[in-house]
């Protein structure tokens, strides 16, 4: 996923050519626009929404809800459905909670995974909400969904938390664990980590909408390549997996003795999606311009020849996403 310019929670941003690195983004066409999460990373190892590693606590929100509000359409649309049924079969058997099934949502953000999948699962449910942003928390709890596909309650509990320190314990009594858009910014360590707590807790993970470092634009650009190339690269920065992030997840998990199912689920925007599509674009080009400075001055015609399509309702776009069910073994006590 695209990472934040540094912002403000009330979705402010820094002057622009503020990078993550303390170096400069040429000013491209509309990069003043660009909605909090939708553009380049502040720094190596950081999610915006939920802090991977040791920070203060005066640290900004880096992700506005207006980003998120404005992708999760496409994000329902793409995730894939093809998990949902060795999912819910795995859900359905013993040892099962008989008070229904319990769901920790790791970097939760607004929420948009609860409400997506709660209503696509039959039983009682409560859903434990995990983030670093508290205002998101604040948004995702009081979004949250109140009913389960066969009309069952649905209840949702809010914890402010760093998946880093994940583990085991913390995930004592879960039935399930899901993420979405997050597993490109682990490291293999941090996948890592998160694998041995579900694995200990004997709870599925379904982990959705990872890049894969694809991107199809119509009509094909010449320097599209390059673009997708410096994006990758900036993706990988720091350690972080990037567009690798699926199959490095599928191997770690499949270590951890966990059987893992992976199924597309891609972005496929037009013009009913010109908003987002503009704003992935910027953000897009601006990392891969934060990459290789060198593509600036080319970037800034093809960023403005590919916007204006987009305004034309021209432009189409597949952003190829990945999700993962990794099913772990059954523990004592596991849901």
């Amino acid at each position: 996923m695209t990472k934040p310019a540094a912002t403000t929670r009330q979705g402010g941003t820094n002057p622009a050519g503020a990078t993550r690195n303390g170096g400069t983004v040429p000013d491209l066409p509309g990069h003043r626009d660009v909605i909090p999460g939708a553009g380049p990373a502040p720094r190596p190892g950081e999610r915006a929404t939920l802090r991977l590693r040791d920070a203060g606590d005066d640290e900004p929100a880096r992700y506005a809800p207006e980003w998120l509000q404005l992708r999760e359409p496409a994000d329902a649309a793409a995730r894939s459905y093809d998990l949902l049924d060795p999912l819910r079969i795995r859900l359905a058997n013993p040892p099962r909670r008989a008070d229904g099934v319990v769901v920790h949502d790791i970097g939760c953000g607004t929420g948009s995974m609860g409400r997506w999948l709660a209503p696509r699962l039959d039983g009682a449910q409560h859903w434990v909400l995990h983030d670093r942003d508290p205002y998101l928390l604040h948004f995702a709890a009081v979004a949250s969904p109140r009913s389960a596909a066969d009309g069952s309650h649905v209840t949702a509990e809010t914890r402010r938390g760093d998946v880093a320190r994940l583990t085991p314990d913390a995930l004592s009594g879960a039935s399930l664990v899901t993420a979405s858009a997050l597993l490109d910014v682990l490291t293999r360590e941090e996948v890592g980590a998160l694998a041995a707590a579900c694995t200990g807790a004997g709870c599925p993970a379904l982990l959705t909408l990872s890049v894969a470092g694809r991107v199809e634009l119509t009509e094909p650009h010449p320097l599209d390549r390059e673009i997708a190339e410096a994006f990758n690269a900036h993706q990988r920065r720091g350690g972080l997996l990037g567009p690798d992030a699926v199959t490095v997840a599928a191997e770690v998990f499949a270590e951890h003795g966990a059987t893992v199912r992976i199924a597309p689920s891609p972005w496929r925007l037009g013009p009913g999606q010109a908003a987002l599509t503009e704003q992935w674009l910027r953000g897009w080009v601006g990392a891969a311009v934060e990459e290789r400075p060198e593509l600036a001055s080319r970037a800034d015609g093809y960023l403005t020849e590919r916007l204006k399509a987009c305004a034309a309702g021209e432009l189409r776009v597949v952003v190829h996403h990945s999700d993962l069910l990794a099913l772990c073994r059954p523990v004592d006590g596991a849901a």
